[in-house]
């Protein structure tokens, strides 16, 4: 169910909250799209018997990195072979990725993108002239299920009327799932394992954002995806624009931590995603690209894309840098030369882009294309309409910089980090790939989708709707054969409220030692430690502060750091539950960060050159280090491990 918003002001934490306790099935922990697509899905295949909960820290219908709404779609196979995606997605992201899971995913992408239509998702459609029909005339154009033919703005990307994309989706899911079987503004802070088998899942714990209380569930079997990571290196912007962000500032890596801490194996989390867009306002630059046919240029005017020296640095990346689309990271490297050798800054020219479609219009229509291109920020980034405004920019009139942003970690954009996961059981997957139910992580009973799903980038939005769909057949087939399985966990519900209340203890005890209570020898409040640990990996950790370049000796300062950073959050303190959430959010930053590193660490190659760079060993070895990089974390003793895997080709060049 759904709690009302807060009061004013933050509620001062207790130190002894209410205990719910909760006996279910199955449990949902996330609230985004992928989270969305399982509630959608479960109960067409559960038995009448079978306990759902979900669990959403924040309220479904804007929760998630599509809560302030989407201007395309950007996965959609349509006319296109599923295999060419796969290739797609393998170019993009330098030869490794997990085919099987991707294959999978391009053959149901479709069908749920057909559903969003069916919800009331308006989605443009193309008339027979080549003229665009968006809003209610792409609705009465008929659908894509039908035939109707959507407007393209690339070979995988279809236009949409997005602002209310993910409260349509929200309200598939909480309509077949149930209200009762819902509780929004409850933050899921650890998974637990079974007390006779560590290597299976049994519950989780939590706690209230709106109420002093904890919430302590038995589950049998559970997804966890709550997005990837953002503020885990610190962003460009400062003062009063300090946080702003291009991905949700509330995704603060939960996925990764809490399924790593549970036992699972994490794979290519060394890949991250630096995007590069419109500067200090992170609005989006697909749309500009691709469908109104914007050119970037550097501070001298030139098209440095094209020219003779960025052809022969692509070709020290062949065979990715010379395909057809240049991919994600090395379009950043290229952006990064200009830099680097004082011809930045990188202007993309808006007004030469709306003038020449401008040419074949009337006015009213070149009117209504001026508003699309407003349209495209205010439906997803709404800072950066706002930057325009600020700053007398009239995108037909006046140009505007783009630039690479800080770091993000993620499994369903244009990066690939994330869990390890089985695939389909099908002849077609190595047998490494699959070792039971699709999507499961290697906990058993514990699966994951969307961003959680490592090796496996560039599924959006549809995507993950539709990998939260699949894993929710999966979840039931092993609560079938193995949910009797689980015996519960060891802890006690006294250690459980011990340990998700801890900062706040921690406050109370000493928080009158001290005349200004943020000022304290016995204690370290949630804002300064965020503040350090975005400092330390931006300096050592490959961030903006060094042009996204870091060394071995750079990480072995780093790794120290984090170990000192991690003894002081055994004495981070929360006076009220919204440092509560943000002392949680911290530790689960810091382990996801650290994973990160550890993997560049690891990785003794620049394998993402635009994302990051290791500076003792820059270009790409083949011959060592085509393959994956996977690393587990043992709790008790504090211990990492990391490992090769071998990488296996499915899908012929």
């Amino acid at each position: 169910m759904a709690l009302p918003n807060k009061p004013v002001g933050e509620l001062k934490a207790v130190r002894d909250p209410e205990v719910d306790k909760r006996d279910v099935d199955v449990l949902i922990i996330g609230g985004g799209m992928a989270a969305c697509g399982t509630a959608f899905e479960i109960k067409k295949w559960a038995s009448d018997d079978t306990s759902i909960l979900l669990c959403d820290k924040a309220a479904l219908e804007r929760s998630g990195a599509v809560a302030q709404g989407l201007s395309a779609i950007n996965t959609y196979i349509g006319e296109n072979k599923v295999e060419d995606y796969v290739r797609m997605v393998r170019n993009d992201l330098m030869g490794i990725v997990r085919e099987d899971l991707i294959y999978d995913l391009g053959r149901h992408v479709d069908d749920s993108v057909h559903l969003f239509e069916e919800w009331g998702l308006p989605i443009w459609k193309k008339t027979d002239d080549g003229k665009n029909l968006d809003g209610k005339k792409g609705q009465k154009a008929g659908t894509l299920k039908g035939g109707a033919t959507p407007v393209r703005t690339g070979k995988w990307q279809i236009m949409i009327n997005g602002e209310s994309y993910k409260r349509i989706v929200a309200e598939a899911g909480k309509l077949a799932l149930g209200e009762d079987n819902i509780i929004e503004r409850c933050f899921i802070v650890e998974i637990l394992n079974d007390k006779d088998d560590p290597k299976r899942v049994a519950g989780a714990v939590g706690f209230s954002l709106r109420e002093n209380k904890v919430y302590i569930i038995n589950a049998k079997v559970m997804m966890v995806a709550c997005g990837g990571a953002v503020n885990i290196y610190q962003p460009r912007s400062v003062g009063e624009g300090k946080g702003r962000a291009w991905y949700p500032v509330w995704n603060a890596g939960s996925t990764y931590t809490m399924a790593l801490r549970a036992g699972a194996e994490l794979s290519m989390m060394e890949n991250r995603f630096t995007p590069a867009r419109f500067k200090d306002g992170y609005g989006p630059v697909g749309a500009w690209f691709l469908l109104f046919k914007a050119k970037t240029v550097n501070g001298l005017g030139e098209n440095y894309a094209a020219s003779d020296d960025a052809k022969a640095e692509l070709e020290k990346y062949a065979p990715y840098g010379t395909a057809a689309v240049t991919p994600t990271c090395l379009r950043n490297h290229l952006m990064m030369k200009e830099y680097k050798e004082g011809r930045g800054p990188i202007i993309m020219e808006t007004s030469k882009a709306l003038a020449a479609l401008g040419e074949t219009m009337s006015k009213k229509e070149l009117k209504h294309l001026e508003s699309e291109a407003w349209e495209d920020f205010l439906d997803m980034s709404v800072g950066q309409a706002g930057l325009w405004c600020a700053t007398n920019t009239e995108p037909e009139k006046k140009d505007s910089e783009v630039m690479p942003t800080e770091p993000y970690l993620l499994g369903s954009h244009s990066g690939c980090c994330g869990i390890w996961c089985s695939g389909p059981e099908e002849d077609w997957v190595p047998e490494s790939y699959k070792w039971g139910y699709n999507r499961m992580t290697t906990v058993n009973g514990l699966f994951t989708a969307g961003d959680g799903v490592g090796c496996s980038g560039h599924k959006f939005s549809s995507g993950s709707h539709a990998e939260g769909r699949i894993i929710a057949k999966s979840m039931l087939q092993y609560l079938a054969k193995e949910g009797d399985k689980v015996t519960g966990f060891k802890e006690t519900d006294e250690e459980l409220v011990d340990l998700v209340y801890k900062p706040v203890r921690n406050y109370l005890d000493h928080c009158e030692y001290s005349t200004d209570e943020t000022v304290n020898p016995n204690y370290c409040k949630p804002a300064g430690m965020a503040m350090r640990l975005m400092k330390m990996t931006s300096e050592y950790g490959a961030g903006t502060g060094t042009f996204y370049m870091t060394s071995g000796k750079s990480l072995e300062v780093l790794m120290d750091l984090f170990e000192m950073f991690r003894e002081d959050l055994e004495k981070i303190a929360a006076g009220d539950l919204h440092e509560l959430l943000r002392a949680w959010e911290i530790y689960h930053r810091l382990f996801t960060v650290q994973a990160h590193t550890r993997h560049i660490q690891f990785r003794e190659e620049t394998r993402f050159p635009g994302f990051y760079y290791r500076g003792d060993f820059m270009g790409q070895n083949d011959e060592e280090w085509f393959c994956f990089v996977n690393s587990t974390y043992n709790k008790e003793t504090n211990e990492w491990t990391l490992k090769k895997e071998p990488y296996h080709k499915i899908i012929a060049d």
